[in-house]
């Protein structure tokens, strides 16, 4: 897979750029967890998101936040790191200027961030959001929610609690126009452990395919 530099509002950020042939493809990029503890664009949920697009034939972006491997800058408690997901969306639709569908996928605080992108750009047209933290992060900037998407949590999530994702979705289902499908995963956990990875995307793949279907009805 292409690795790819491309400037942030902070300098360089490094990400990994995968095209598909087909002209016009849709595309997506896709948001790493929180990077104060760990996370990165190559965390097994990051990594597997981005090969679930580009098996759906998306072009498919991810990258590191500020001050994450080789990506400059540093931490900026969410402020900054949005930025840096607005600069890597002009920088994947300044290659695919045709594209007709683009979506935002993230995990953890990558789920925040991408709900806060997905508010600021109308062109997105669906989003996922695995493991989303609605304890620690403030969601209530989805007054409306501006599109139609997936939330994905697992049963004994220890870090975001399900009840509180629940909230969030019966929240967001409370809005007219738009469809928030939740998905809560029986056994799994805030990181979807084995033998729990395989099924989410799985859960991810089909309801992102169905979502496509629709479109190009």
């Amino acid at each position: 897979m292409p690795e790819v530099i491309f400037p942030g509002p902070e300098g360089r950020l490094e990400g990994r750029y995968h095209p598909q042939k087909v002209k016009d493809a849709p595309i997506a990029i896709v948001l790493h967890p929180h990077p104060q503890f760990g996370g990165t664009m190559n965390n097994r949920v990051v990594y597997n998101l981005h090969y679930a697009f580009q098996e759906l034939g998306f072009t498919v972006l991810r990258f590191n936040f500020r001050g994450v491997g080789r990506s400059q800058g540093e931490f900026d408690q969410g402020i900054g790191e949005l930025s840096d997901a607005a600069s890597a969306l002009d920088y994947l639709q300044a290659l695919n200027p045709n594209a007709k569908h683009c979506w935002v996928a993230g995990f953890s605080f990558g789920a925040w961030i991408g709900m806060q992108l997905l508010m600021r750009r109308p062109e997105i047209t669906g989003f996922i959001s695995v493991s989303p933290q609605p304890d620690r992060y403030d969601f209530s900037f989805l007054a409306p929610c501006p599109a139609s998407g997936l939330v994905i949590n697992g049963s004994i999530d220890r870090v975001a609690p399900p009840a509180d994702t629940l909230a969030l979705v019966n929240k967001l289902h409370e809005q007219k126009g738009i469809t928030i499908t939740h998905e809560e995963m029986e056994g799994a956990g805030h990181f979807f452990e084995d033998p729990y990875m395989d099924p989410m995307i799985a859960s991810v793949k089909s309801y992102v395919a169905r979502r496509m279907t629709e479109t190009t009805r």
